[in-house]
């Protein structure tokens, strides 16, 4: 019985990833580097490690986080001098389910970052929590995440379900035995997502996939 929902953040409730992506090809062009949306999709969206490779590779991890450090402050910049819209149908989806299932964030962003999208938009009292990175000793595609979700839950994998849009999310959420529906978006359009529970391409899909675990 489906009793609970975890869903990711960015891509799935926020038009975010575009951004991101911004944010990560800036910063590597004036090294001579340019870093297309397949490069993001395998080294930020499929796997975890980034671009950083790309960088000397004699350079040890206090010059990684210094460069980490100044993506995220580039990033959070652009995050607050933008509006950030919520994905198109979000809103009335989280409205149906949330007096009808438990639901908590699931996010691999930073707290800061993900404050920042939110001041704007009125999506958190749908959430009874959020776990951001900081949350996390491990990312996605670590199963750690989702487990520490459903800790908070207190349900079982089995009666939850896990919203994502990409590859490491997915992973994570079949690695902590849930089930994983994939909303695409335009960076992730092509990719089937083997594995998924689902797959859809528009919230009110979304919705009736949901609607049908409900019914059963």
């Amino acid at each position: 019985m489906l009793r609970a929902i975890l869903w990711d953040n960015d891509g799935v409730l926020v038009d975010t990833e575009r951004l991101f992506y911004e944010a990560n090809r800036e910063l590597f062009l004036p090294l001579g580097l340019e870093l297309s949306e397949q490069h993001f999709f395998d080294w930020y969206l499929a796997d975890n490690c980034g671009a950083w490779h790309l960088l000397d590779p004699q350079m040890d991890e206090a010059g990684m986080d210094a460069w980490r450090g100044e993506r995220n402050r580039r990033y959070a910049a652009t995050l607050a001098s933008e509006h950030i819209p919520a994905i198109d149908g979000v809103g009335t989806v989280l409205a149906s389910l949330s007096p009808r299932l438990r639901m908590g964030v699931v996010t691999s962003s930073n707290r800061e970052h993900f404050e920042i999208i939110h001041h704007r938009l009125d999506l958190l009292p749908h959430f009874e929590f959020v776990l951001t990175h900081e949350s996390c000793a491990t990312s996605k595609p670590s199963p750690e995440p989702y487990l520490l979700g459903l800790e908070r839950l207190g349900v079982q994998a089995g009666d939850c379900l896990v919203v994502e849009d990409s590859p490491r999310g997915l992973q994570a959420a079949t690695a902590a035995g849930i089930r994983c529906i994939i909303l695409r978006n335009a960076l992730t359009r092509g990719h089937d997502f083997p594995g998924a529970w689902r797959v859809v391409d528009t919230m009110p899909q979304l919705l009736a996939e949901i609607e049908l675990l409900l019914a059963a």
